[in-house]
């Protein structure tokens, strides 16, 4: 993992003279987080730490804004372009219809979106392959269940977290064709990003119908579900951040997507005047997606079950395994 994620950062730092450059002098960068807090223990805090972590290296201060309603993206965005806050990363697909109206505004500011793509000279957007870390987690899922029934609970119901479960599914039915695979949307409005009482409501639901290992892929409802998993004494699968660290003892693992690196190398890039606009899809062979072992949840997965993933991870990587995109057509197999 780590010499996949080396070899991302060292192909997003060598890029053209076609971007937009600036000197190092004139950057100003600015974060507007997602609905849901900038300390989701998720999404927005993957983002915050990359952006700590640059502040901490180049000594620049980092304009930041938690927004409370999507309503206030479009004035967040042209109160950071009018301050001349530059490099502006915007956190989240809600983002992109205010982004794009601001960046036309504003052509000479340079903004990074994650998880949309707005096709601008002055955006950078980037996307992940959120199924393939998914189906990684699914696969562990269902080597760890005793009950041959695992669970899912999505935040917003969206393709995006669609493609979230479908992954998850299809790697649980690699590893056991026979599994029984729960799963729960928390709603279809924006709360859903930050509802950990419905998270945990939802949680017990499934365990009491016999799931014995549940993945959230939800943002700060997430932390509902892990906690119902832990009072339960089930196995919990975070996202997007490693979340192993908040259960150690029922965190099964975490589906990292590397949302640090993005605003990390953004800010970055943007300091070294190589910033460049366009598109930029991540998955495991990238470094942008994987599964999360360390310390805390090093007991839970065995030698064996550690070799079978490093199995389907490359058969993924190279091909032999195929993992179908719910967005590509908004169906499952």
């Amino acid at each position: 993992m780590k010499r996949d994620v080396v070899r991302w950062l060292a192909i997003l730092a060598v890029v053209g003279a076609a971007g937009v450059a600036h000197a190092q002098t004139a950057i100003k960068p600015a974060v507007i987080y997602s609905t849901g807090g900038k300390f989701d223990k998720s999404f927005n805090e993957g983002v915050a730490q990359g952006a700590a972590k640059f502040k901490a290296e180049s000594k620049l201060d980092i304009a930041e804004f938690e927004p409370q309603n999507e309503t206030q993206f479009e004035q967040a965005h042209r109160r950071f372009a009018q301050r001349g806050q530059d490099p502006i990363i915007a956190v989240g697909f809600s983002q992109a219809v205010a982004l794009e109206k601001v960046a036309k505004e504003f052509p000479k500011i340079r903004f990074t979106i994650i998880d949309s793509k707005v096709d601008l000279p002055n955006v950078q957007s980037v996307l992940f392959k959120e199924q393939e870390g998914s189906f990684l987690v699914g696969y562990l899922a269902a080597l760890a269940s005793k009950t041959g029934k695992v669970g899912f609970v999505g935040g917003m119901d969206i393709p995006l977290i669609r493609r979230f479960a479908c992954g998850y599914v299809q790697g649980a039915r690699h590893a056991n064709a026979q599994i029984e695979v729960l799963q729960n949307m928390t709603g279809t409005t924006p709360a859903a990003w930050n509802d950990p009482g419905r998270g945990a409501e939802l949680a017990k639901g499934q365990f009491d119908r016999g799931v014995d290992v549940i993945y959230a892929a939800a943002g700060g409802t997430g932390i509902g579900v892990l906690q119902a998993a832990k009072d339960r004494g089930k196995l919990g699968i975070g996202v997007d951040s490693n979340q192993n660290h908040l259960h150690p003892g029922t965190m099964l693992t975490s589906m990292v997507k590397r949302v640090d690196l993005v605003a990390y190398q953004s800010f970055k890039a943007a300091a070294g005047g190589t910033w460049k606009p366009g598109l930029q899809v991540l998955g495991l062979k990238e470094g942008g997606v994987d599964w999360a072992i360390d310390q805390h949840n090093d007991k839970l997965v065995t030698p064996a079950m550690r070799r079978q993933m490093d199995t389907v991870k490359a058969g993924i990587i190279g091909g032999s395994i195929k993992v179908h995109d719910y967005m590509s057509s908004n169906t499952c197999p």
